[in-house]
């Protein structure tokens, strides 16, 4: 029975016997056969370790860990292993921005001259942008819808400099270098490290005592090692730096706390809540990387695939759903959520191959969801014909539902 179909058995009348009443069975923890299922997949997509939770009605039911955080050491990936959440940190950090919002701390729309203390080009970091004054139209929104048009990594240029790919508020461009912009903001606004604030009104509202945005030495022995495409062996990296766009380790059962606490809308009024999971503009890219190419297509435009505040969001036969992925060498994540059910799945890896099996273990467990996989670049494992930019051009092969 997968858990799509578990609202039916939810609904079923009590039975009335021995003259009082028998409450309704409770749905499974897990479809049938999962465990059996992903250790499979995770063999088909060479995948070494994974943790996979899932939450059912805005409560974490089932946590599990499978295969090794340490291949040679045969050291067994465990619930409680550190694991780098990569760009999954950009979700956290979203929703702690919304919090700021909704107190008036942060305005969504205001310029970002208006935000802060001196102008951007006068941060060393971002002095690539002192000849574009484009960068006085910026935003918190664009920045945290990914709209701002600046290229993801500025070392992705040839030159190894930050500039904009197109006109700000244009165009869905994947950006880790706004969302860093959008860090200084609320340090300043706030006067607090983004490290303590994050801790402070996510962390610990969710009880994620296994999280933070930078590394901490008690964590010595439990990280996992991470694995490239090959099988290269990449060590764990103790960021000391907090980065707003990605340097958060957590475990598997933290993460799935605070996507417990997002489906339920916890730590947001009705209207923040409600902006934050709304679509803010079309995404019309094939794929989302390299997000910043120029060519635009139709194809996704059924399933209302776009960009929330912080999330991607689409139309699945579920219901409205919005997710957040997470990828860096060596690490593969996903979190996915259905807002009518409050239902949601979250995987973290330590592998680059993972994404090869992300879509096929999310179909086991709820069936047909429509994930815009291709353009996630979720392509599964057995189709290797799909792998690589070359089936850019042919994306009408992969559409959504199959």
């Amino acid at each position: 029975m997968r858990l799509s179909s578990l609202p039916r058995y939810a609904a079923l009348i009590a039975v009335v016997m021995l003259g009082g009443c028998a409450a309704p069975p409770s749905p499974p923890a897990a479809p049938p056969g999962l465990d059996a299922e992903v250790q499979r997949l995770m063999s088909a997509a060479r995948v070494p370790g994974l943790s996979l939770a899932l939450i059912q009605d805005g409560k974490v039911t089932y946590t599990h860990a499978y295969g090794y955080a340490n291949v040679d050491k045969q050291q067994p990936l465990r619930t409680d292993t550190i694991m780098y959440a990569a760009s999954l940190t950009k979700a956290v950090f979203a929703y702690t921005v919304m919090q700021l919002v909704d107190e008036g701390v942060l305005t969504l729309d205001a310029p970002l001259p208006t935000l802060l203390k001196k102008p951007l080009p006068d941060y060393p970091k971002f002095a690539d942008l002192k000849d574009d004054p484009r960068w006085q139209l910026l935003t918190p929104r664009m920045l945290l819808t990914h709209t701002s048009g600046l290229i993801n990594w500025r070392y992705i240029n040839e030159n190894n400099k930050l500039d904009f790919k197109f006109p700000p508020g244009s165009r869905y461009v994947y950006s880790g270098e706004g969302l860093n912009i959008l860090q200084i903001v609320v340090e300043e606004r706030t006067g607090i490290p983004l490290e303590t604030l994050m801790q402070q009104r996510v962390f610990d509202r969710f009880g994620m005592r296994h999280t933070s945005m930078v590394w901490r030495d008690s964590w010595a022995g439990r990280e996992t090692t991470h694995y490239g495409k090959d099988g290269k062996v990449i060590p764990h990296k103790r960021r000391s730096d907090a980065r707003a766009a990605g340097s958060m380790d957590t475990t598997i059962g933290d993460y799935a706390a605070f996507m417990a606490g997002v489906l339920r809308g916890e730590g947001l009024s009705g209207a923040a809540y409600k902006e934050m999971l709304s679509p803010q503009m079309a995404i019309v890219s094939v794929q989302q990387f390299p997000s910043h190419w120029p060519g635009d297509t139709d194809l996704w435009r059924g399933s209302g695939l776009s960009i929330g505040i912080g999330w991607p969001l689409y139309n699945s036969p579920l219901g409205p759903a919005f997710f957040k992925e997470g990828a860096d060498d060596g690490t593969n994540n996903v979190a996915l959520g259905f807002r009518q059910s409050r239902n949601g799945i979250v995987m973290l890896s330590n592998s680059s191959n993972a994404n090869n099996m992300f879509f096929p273990a999310i179909e086991y467990v709820y069936g047909k969801t429509c994930l815009p996989w291709f353009w996630m670049n979720y392509i599964p494992y057995d189709r290797p014909d799909l792998m690589g930019l070359q089936a850019r051009e042919r994306p009408e092969l992969s559409p959504g539902c199959r």
